[in-house]
């Protein structure tokens, strides 16, 4: 979060004092030159309002008048001659002036630069002891946060570096085949795009790794050190940095549910992983409870990655849980139904495999949302070699 202190120059107007006149040479000539600068406050940070004003009795008197932009640069045009130039904030009475100076030549047909700088010596030491010591605190408080903000700016780059190498290394199937070609055989396939994985969860773990060190109240951190070190399968060390992302959360002031729903579903992916089923389901639970508005697809994730695990009950449970919350997802009936088939038996007299209840309902609903869907022709094999015939009819759906 970007935090900025500036110190209220406002409150440090100077009362004017009586000076002699300093008349411009060329002052009713209507021949002009130009006068630009930048003004800085005490603290040395650009102050972006206020006016400067070019003067020819010490300020009493203003004869050009300029603003000062967003930027803390003013700029304009004026008769040559030697002026006082003056500093008021917008508040400032006529009668006071935040800061001046004097003895500023325009020149005609020139453009002339006068900083209007007051962190100088000149005006510090004009201040009051406790407008010192105010300064003082202002300029560490200053200081703090541009190094604070400096942490954060680099956070954000290495997070969006982290964020494309998670997208690159999902794709990493599609990325190999591009690679090698159609032809390539499944053993290279399968080594290119290992080696893609590794490279991309290699390097989002080292930057996590730095990161958290350097800012370990950032719960997005831990979740993304949690996300590479499951695909390193560095599962012991995931739990751990899920778990911290989670206490960090705990702690925050203000939640993030999408991060906790990651760190939680990150725990179920862990646990689910390796064997420990009531854990997982647990807390794929707590993903969908903690973000209900991803819960869909953390109970779908979990769905996938029992069946990658070849757990039948666990990823027909899964499946279950994912159709009640969305029931329109032709892949959750696949995924349903691959964890049933896995209890089908054989008839030696009709030679026929038969389905256990349920399964062929999965797979005729599969095809029913995706009659063309990527597993339809697998499917519809499965019902075929079951004696099923398919009752469903063309409907227009997502196709997978």
């Amino acid at each position: 979060m970007k935090r900025t202190i500036s110190l209220w120059v406002g409150l440090l107007a100077f009362a004017l004092l009586p000076v002699l006149a300093q008349t411009p040479t060329a002052l009713s000539t209507g021949l002009k030159g130009k006068i630009h600068g930048h003004v800085t406050n005490p603290t040395g940070a650009s102050t972006t309002s206020g006016t400067v004003s070019l003067s020819t009795d010490g300020g009493h008197n203003t004869i050009y008048t300029f603003p000062v932009d967003a930027n803390g640069d003013y700029a304009g045009e004026a008769a040559p001659g030697t002026y006082t130039v003056v500093f008021r904030q917008l508040d400032t009475p006529p009668d006071k002036m935040v800061d001046s100076i004097d003895l500023v030549k325009v020149v005609m047909a020139e453009d002339v630069e006068q900083n209007i700088d007051m962190s100088r010596r000149e005006f510090i030491e004009k201040l009051s002891p406790d407008q010192k010591r105010q300064l003082e605190e202002l300029k560490k408080h200053n200081s703090e946060a541009m190094k604070a903000n400096a942490i954060i700016k680099a956070l954000n780059a290495d997070l969006k570096t982290v964020t494309q190498d998670i997208k690159d290394a999902d794709s990493a199937r599609a990325t190999a085949i591009q690679a090698l070609g159609a032809t390539a055989t499944k053993a290279d396939l399968d080594a290119k795009e290992a080696e893609i994985k590794l490279a991309k969860y290699t390097e989002v773990e080292t930057l996590m790794l730095k990161d958290t060190a350097a800012k370990a109240d950032a719960s997005v951190l831990w979740a993304q050190l949690g996300q590479a070190q499951v695909g390193l399968k560095k599962y012991d060390l995931a739990e751990a940095s899920f778990k911290k992302a989670l206490d960090v959360e705990n702690t925050a002031k203000k939640q993030n549910p999408p991060i906790q729903g990651l760190a939680d579903a990150g725990l179920g992916e862990i646990y689910a992983r390796t064997g420990k089923i009531p854990e997982a389901n647990a807390a794929y639970d707590e993903a969908a409870k903690v973000n209900p508005a991803q819960a869909g697809f953390y109970l779908k994730n979990e769905a996938v990655i029992f069946f990658q695990m070849n757990n039948g009950d666990a990823q027909v449970a899964a499946a279950d849980e994912a159709i009640k919350i969305d029931p329109t997802q032709p892949v959750l009936y696949y995924l349903k139904g691959q964890g049933l088939i896995q209890k089908a038996t054989f008839d030696p007299k009709s030679q026929r495999i038969v389905l256990p209840p349920g399964c062929a309902d999965a797979y005729q609903k599969y095809l029913e949302l995706a009659p063309t869907g990527t597993y339809a022709a697998e499917v519809k094999g499965i019902l075929d070699q079951a004696g099923q015939k398919v009752t469903t009819t063309y409907k227009a759906g997502k196709s997978k």
